[in-house]
């Protein structure tokens, strides 16, 4: 299997996560070699946690699993691109449909553009 040039990218690539049917951005997010190698072969997706430093399958703890569709790589083959049915409805750890839910406006301050799809207290029980 041809894969990502994750050399290119020290080890890690960018991931941006798209609704398989709307288009819509939900995410960006970091896969390593690993990371790639569970979302190809179980369809769901994986990501590595620059955070916590280990992998993690999206959805774990929330259950709003990603199902990949589609995987797209960039001309380069150091961005990954992947369409999914987000399960749940929301990608984002804040509870959102989209980790993009603030737009800057006029005045300079966020906007949040869309309501809670669940409460993140409730589901992480931080």
């Amino acid at each position: 299997m041809v894969e990502p040039n994750f050399e290119k990218g020290r080890g890690l690539l960018p991931v941006i996560v798209q609704d398989a049917e709307t288009n819509r951005v939900l995410m960006l997010a970091y896969m390593n070699r690993e990371a790639w190698q569970k979302t190809v072969e179980t369809r769901k997706a994986h990501f590595w946690s620059r955070s916590r430093g280990k992998i993690w399958l999206k959805g774990e703890t929330s259950g709003n699993v990603q199902e990949v569709r589609d995987i797209y790589v960039d001309c380069d083959m150091d961005t990954i691109l992947i369409k999914v049915y987000q399960h749940g409805g929301a990608a984002c750890h804040e509870g959102y449909e989209s980790c993009f839910y603030r737009r800057l406006g006029d005045s300079g301050d966020w906007v949040v553009e869309e309501n809670r799809k669940f409460d993140p207290r409730e589901v992480y029980q931080k």
